[in-house]
């Protein structure tokens, strides 16, 4: 087996984060700033973990104060905006006290022994943060793990609701929640906002794409309810486009203004951009000197899927250049009853349990993205298969070669987004963009286009005064250390997306903010 993964391969040229230069750029505040149209006195924004500060797979203080809604209302400030509030953790670590499982702290940037960087979760204190309530309402009212449907469920921050399994709430809206009905567009708009942001959908074909497409997909089953809705399912856009026009009805009843922001593509996201279709290098000596063994092996099994009419599923690996994993695709006919027959005369025995393995899989194409989980996983032993094969009977040695993730054992759903799976996350993700165009038009809000930003950082980057923000994991400035959830400096370039928005549709007059002075990642297990 390969004794080194492949995890992380986009940071191993480290060197370009630890020494980004900062610069001083205070806002000029001798110029003369204007609200136009718009009143920011009482500013609400509404959203997800994005709107949150939620990142390296965390919501933590510094990532609320560098929040957009907070930079914005910095902003806004100088052009009659008001107090802004947050319900801050209670610390920099992350995560909940008690609840580490589910809620773990962030992630930074640690070294090993060998100086090689990788995303680890932070251990430098224990979370001190707990589920009691707050007791007040706040300013940003972006709920981390929201879907759309959720701003409007009534016991979505219910206490009770978090001591069912699965849980029935969400536990960054039990600390704010109004009461145990509360829904959050409710208690939003019972701060009567002059105001808002509004940037949610995300989760709603987010989820089932960061599980690998592991969800259903709504819009082809055409179930509206979301009380059957699993966590990782596609919310159907006839679903959406009437939950998010309830959502602006409610914001604007009292004449209030906002922003309406849009959702960026996956493939913005490093998440799903990070790891290679084809990771398997014989410059890895470990696995280099296994190339031989298991293209001998796969030979009898290619042999077999030429006869059955699918030479597709050929697997080979090369000498020279590297090799794309292997892959179990569901989208596949199984051929595993008649691959078993085929391959009897060559396998014997043994022909039952290696036809079922490969039944459904194929090695990876460029069409294909792996999720950055499955960095940690490439060319490791799955330790369940060699036990569960040991147990039908197959030799411990053989069982071992069998096993190892990606290369001779089919890498699960879980960590592939195949194209099918990825035309159905675009497919709902154009809807939901469309109806969140024509309700900012329908109503005279702005909308900012944060995917034609986001898409830009992921082809060649958004420039700014002392640099440049990319896509790429780590080093371009733009992601943190989940692969998801924007920097500050990426949340400084929304902010500035959404003063060009605010200017545009209302006649304002706003500075806008300097990215590079803001931060990228945590490049120690040192949080302040």
């Amino acid at each position: 087996m390969i004794k080194n993964n492949i995890k992380y391969l986009a940071i191993l040229a480290l060197g370009l984060i630890a020494c980004e230069p900062e610069f001083d750029n205070p806002i000029d505040e001798s110029g003369i700033y204007k609200s136009g149209e718009a009143d920011f006195s009482n500013f609400i924004a509404l959203g997800n973990s994005l709107t949150a500060g939620f990142a390296d797979g965390a919501l933590y203080i510094t990532g609320q104060e560098n929040s957009f809604p907070n930079i914005l209302s910095k902003q806004f400030s100088l052009a009659g905006g008001g107090e802004f509030t947050q319900p801050l953790m209670a610390d920099n670590v992350g995560g909940f006290a008690g609840a580490t499982e589910a809620f773990p702290p962030r992630l930074v940037l640690a070294f090993g022994e060998d100086g090689s960087p990788s995303p680890e979760r932070f251990t430098g204190s224990s979370p001190s943060t707990d589920f009691s309530s707050l007791g007040a309402s706040f300013s940003n009212m972006g709920v981390p793990g929201a879907k759309s449907y959720h701003l409007v469920a009534e016991g979505y921050g219910n206490p009770a609701g978090l001591q069912v399994s699965p849980p029935a709430s969400n536990p960054y809206f039990v600390r704010f929640a109004s009461s145990a009905n509360a829904t959050v567009l409710g208690d939003a708009v019972a701060q009567n906002p002059t105001f808002f942001t509004l940037w949610i959908g995300n989760n709603d074909i987010l989820s089932y794409a960061t599980s690998g497409g592991v969800g259903m997909d709504h819009n082809i089953t055409g179930e509206l309810n979301p009380m059957n809705y699993g966590p990782n399912d596609i919310t159907n856009n006839m679903t959406f486009a009437g939950v998010y026009s309830q959502l602006v009805n409610g914001l604007i009843a009292n004449g209030s203004k906002g922003v309406l922001l849009n959702l960026p593509s996956v493939t913005s996201l490093p998440f799903f951009t990070t790891v290679p279709f084809a990771p398997l290098s014989p410059l890895n000596q470990d696995f280099a000197e296994q190339i031989p063994a298991l293209n001998q092996t796969f030979a009898g099994l290619n042999a077999a899927f030429t006869a059955l009419g699918v030479p597709e599923r050929a697997i080979q690996f090369s000498t020279t250049s590297a090799s794309p994993v292997v892959i179990k695709d569901e989208s596949l006919v199984d051929i595993t009853a008649n691959l078993t027959t085929a391959i009897t005369p060559a396998f014997g025995p043994l022909a039952p349990i290696i036809a079922a393995q490969y039944g459904q899989a194929r090695q990876a194409t460029a069409e294909d993205l792996l999720v950055l989980t499955s960095s940690g996983i490439i060319g490791q032993p799955d330790t369940d298969r060699v036990t569960e094969l040991i147990n039908l009977g197959v030799p411990a040695e053989l069982a071992g070669q069998l096993s190892v993730k990606g290369v001779s054992l089919p890498l699960e759903d879980q960590f592939v987004l195949i194209p099918a799976e990825q035309t159905a996350i675009e497919n709902a993700r154009t809807a939901y963009n469309a109806t969140i165009s024509a309700l900012a038009a329908a109503n005279g809000l702005a909308l900012y286009d944060v995917a034609s930003d986001l898409n830009q950082a992921a082809n060649g980057g958004i420039p700014y005064n002392g640099g440049i923000v990319t896509s790429q994991f780590v080093t371009g400035g733009g992601f943190s250390l989940d692969g998801v959830h924007p920097t500050p400096r990426a949340h400084a370039i929304v902010t500035n997306g959404i003063i060009g928005a605010v200017e545009s549709t209302y006649g304002a007059s706003l500075p806008s903010v300097n990215p590079a002075d803001f931060g990228t990642i945590t490049v120690s297990n040192e949080v302040n």
